[in-house]
Parts: structure tokens; C-alpha cells; sequence
């Protein structure tokens, strides 16, 4: 099976537009967008809610983009690792954007709900995501086969905007 969107030349820009442009069309107040080496995050407003995704980037370094696909491997150029990396860049701003839409088509459609298809990407009143919240105590409640509380004690009022 291959990755989608591999060999996509539409730019991160493009993608990142089409994402906002997106959430537009389906009723977000609010967009932000940052990055630094290691991710991307876009976050918005609708629904009432909060939604951050984070997109984890390639690693620069990394041999699949310093080292040619030859036998044996050669080092790549300058050049050919920005192009080799870019290109993993934008095939993960694509996929973004697919599931995006994905989900809110999905929604439009009646086949789930808001808070089930953004559930993990839902932002709490400390910062973190549920899925920050949930993930860790989902993996504790397999290995130790107990169920732990999976969010943390809110009051009402820390809710109410």
C-alpha cells in the first residue's frame, strides 16, 4: 500500500489554505497556524469548541532524505535532501487535509458527530488535548488491566466559557 498523496506537488501553502478554507465553509469562528522544527499545529473554533491538530514533520536528518535510494546508498546533494524532505512536508499537510475533510463530511452527512469524529483533537480547559488526557491512561488500562479515571476531575464552571 502506498503512502497518499506521495508524490503531490501541491505546495504545504496550498494545503494549509485548503484547510482553512475548509473549516470556513463548515462554520469555524477562529483558525491559527504554527510551526517550528519538529510540527506543525493548526488549531480552530466551532461547535463551541476547540480543535488542535498537530502535525508531527519528517526529521531533516533523517537517512531516507540524506541518502539516496541506490545500492549502495549514496549521500544526496543539498538540494536533493530540501526536495526529498519537502516533498514528505507535503504529503503530510495533503493527509491533513483529507482527514479534515473527511470527518466534516462525515458530520454534514449525519454518519457521526462532532465530538466523536474531533474527540482526541478537542482542547480541555488546561490546554491539553483529550486525546493528551486519554491516550496515556488507554495504554495504563491495557497493561494493567484496571480502569483508570480517563480525564481529569473539571468542575462545571471551568467549563462554562
Amino acid at each position: 500500500m502506498s503512502t497518499y498523496a506521495a508524490d503531490t506537488n501541491v505546495s504545504s501553502e496550498k494545503s494549509r489554505g485548503e484547510i482553512e478554507r475548509t473549516l470556513s465553509r463548515y462554520g469555524a469562528r477562529s483558525f491559527m497556524y504554527g510551526y517550528d522544527d519538529t510540527h506543525a499545529m493548526i488549531q480552530f473554533a466551532t461547535q463551541d469548541r476547540q480543535v488542535r491538530f498537530v502535525l508531527p514533520m519528517p526529521d531533516r536528518n533523517a537517512a531516507e532524505f540524506v541518502m539516496s535510494g541506490h545500492t549502495p546508498p549514496r549521500r544526496r546533494t543539498p538540494a536533493q535532501i530540501a526536495e526529498a524532505y519537502e516533498k514528505a512536508v507535503r504529503q503530510r499537510w495533503r493527509a491533513l487535509a483529507l482527514v479534515i475533510k473527511a470527518k466534516l463530511e462525515a458530520i454534514e452527512s449525519g454518519i457521526s458527530t462532532f465530538d466523536v469524529e474531533f474527540l482526541g483533537q478537542l482542547v480541555l480547559p488546561d490546554g491539553r488535548t483529550v486525546a493528551d488526557n486519554v491516550v496515556p491512561k488507554v495504554v495504563e488500562a491495557y497493561e494493567t488491566h484496571q480502569m483508570p479515571a480517563l480525564l481529569p476531575n473539571y468542575s462545571t464552571k471551568a467549563i462554562e466559557p
